[in-house]
């Protein structure tokens, strides 16, 4: 399945200030993280922000922060992204068919959400390298078990680049700049 940015929404899962120095790969994961949401931006995608019991865990990151701030913020105390009644109205709203995937942790609340997204009968798109947890083999467990449920595995780079379709696209000069 080809993935279009006229038909995608991103949500961008729990990646809040209390819990992210504990994850691995931190540096590599936030830098991976800035350039897709830039990109996301880039092309115009809509965003759903969604963060867990922020008394307990925090705001997003300060750098994704200033990145999001438009964009509607969910806070939830279910790990699922969809078991929670406001993000999951936001999402059908939105009527896309795909929902692009990314965040922490991977083998708790990015696992559920992607799950249950696929239970409601859309097209799952998982962001493998903008996605971690504070143990590597939690993450890496997490991945297959999503893959052998239906969802998409990519790349940040890759699908920016699927997104922006051709070189012809006026978004693609920028496209290309963030990736480099």
């Amino acid at each position: 399945m080809r993935i279009k940015a006229q038909d995608a929404l991103f949500c961008l899962v729990d990646v809040q200030d209390k819990l992210y120095p504990h994850v691995t790969n931190k540096d590599e994961i936030e830098r991976n993280l800035i350039t897709l949401v830039k990109g996301l931006k880039v092309l115009s995608l809509p965003f759903i922000v969604n963060e867990q019991y922020k008394k307990g865990i925090g705001e997003t990151i300060p750098s994704l922060k200033e990145l999001v701030q438009e964009y509607p913020h969910f806070e939830k105390t279910t790990f699922s992204c969809c078991q929670n009644e406001p993000t999951m109205d936001a999402i059908k709203a939105a009527e896309k068919k795909v929902v692009i995937v990314a965040g922490i942790e991977t083998h708790v609340c990015v696992l559920q959400t992607c799950i249950d997204l696929l239970e409601a009968g859309l097209e799952v798109v998982l962001v493998t390298d903008c996605c971690t947890s504070r143990k590597q083999n939690d993450t890496d467990m997490a991945i297959k078990r999503l893959v052998q449920a239906g969802v998409i595995p990519t790349t940040y780079e890759s699908l920016l680049f699927e997104l922006t379709l051709n070189a012809k696209n006026p978004c693609f000069k920028e496209i290309s700049s963030l990736v480099k």
